[in-house]
């Protein structure tokens, strides 16, 4: 069922935010006539603890070279994370994703995973100003320095009370992406404050499930990108040339105002809408570029995506190769 996807700055008290919505969901389900078409809903909470990634993995301080030029950690943990997500995720499950989520391009890959399987999402935004979330992570570190200066036995401190490391607390917090209401991806938006008591739940619970008086669930359209259809028409072929190009035309338009760099996103127009490729680490030359869009029309040459969905389509097959290399 719904996917709720949270995001802010580290120790925002995105953590808190998520076991508030777990509870709620929970207690509202369980208070459900068995009659009800929500009653069977099961909700899951998934999170960085729950996987046990310790937060080292988005230090860079602490990799290799290697690992640091290519981030290899963090995209191992948002793998192992995405992986979960799949595994949970179908029409009688609501996921909560208790992460970072703090790129965009990520963010637009969740959306599609949640369209892929018919169900609705949203994004919650924990709203903590970066002056109080500096606060609570420096206390946090303060006090860890003290207890580690003690000589007692030092109770056990959960993951999800560490602290980041300083640096690598402000690296995260300037690599930030806050969500964006106008974007597909990232609405509905709710956004949470820090001296708000809870989230808006039963908004959150109107806007993905409905009440039971429109019949308990919101019918939500697949992602008529990922159906292939036969080809309608003698320009198809064109078109599906044409707009190929022009993605990698932007693509490459993004490399020579960045040269020599790696990594970033590309945004690409599409009927007003913008869709999102994160580049890969490595830089991406032309023949390379020019390999992938022809195995992209190689598979659509015959069994085709609707001429509308061609640009989406192709991002989307963008990202999922570039995640690979």
């Amino acid at each position: 069922m719904p996917l709720i996807l949270l995001t802010g700055y580290p120790t925002s008290g995105k953590t808190h935010r998520a076991t508030q919505l777990h509870d709620y969901l929970t207690t509202r389900i369980s208070s459900l006539p068995p009659s009800s078409p929500s009653s069977s809903l099961r909700v899951h909470l998934v999170s960085d603890h729950t996987l046990s990634i310790p937060r080292t993995v988005y230090n860079l301080d602490t990799k290799s070279q290697n690992e640091r030029s290519n981030n290899a950690s963090e995209k191992d943990a948002r793998a192992m994370i995405f992986g979960e997500v799949k595994r949970v995720l179908s029409a009688k499950d609501i996921v909560i994703l208790d992460h970072a989520n703090y790129i965009k391009g990520w963010r637009y890959q969740l959306y599609c995973e949640a369209k892929a399987v018919r169900t609705s999402h949203c994004v919650v935004h924990v709203g903590t100003p970066v002056e109080k979330c500096r606060e609570v992570n420096e206390g946090r570190l303060a006090r860890r320095d003290t207890e580690n200066g003690e000589e007692a036995e030092i109770e056990a401190v959960k993951e999800q009370d560490m602290p980041y490391e300083k640096d690598n607390w402000e690296n995260l917090v300037f690599r930030y992406e806050e969500p964006n209401a106008f974007t597909r991806w990232d609405s509905p938006l709710f956004t949470v404050l820090w001296d708000d008591t809870s989230p808006p739940c039963e908004a959150i619970w109107d806007a993905l499930i409905g009440s039971d008086a429109e019949g308990g669930r919101k019918v939500i359209r697949p992602n008529q990108a990922t159906v292939l259809k036969a080809p309608t028409s003698a320009d198809y072929l064109h078109e599906l040339d044409r707009t190929t190009q022009g993605v990698l035309n932007r693509i490459l338009e993004w490399g020579k105002d960045h040269p020599g760099e790696g990594g970033g996103e590309v945004v690409v127009s599409d009927g007003g809408d913008e869709l999102v490729i994160t580049l890969p680490a490595r830089e991406m030359g032309l023949p390379a570029l020019q390999r992938l869009r022809r195995q992209f029309i190689a598979l659509n040459r015959q069994n085709a995506v609707p001429v509308k969905r061609i640009r989406e389509s192709f991002v989307g097959y963008l990202n999922v190769s570039f995640e690979s290399l």
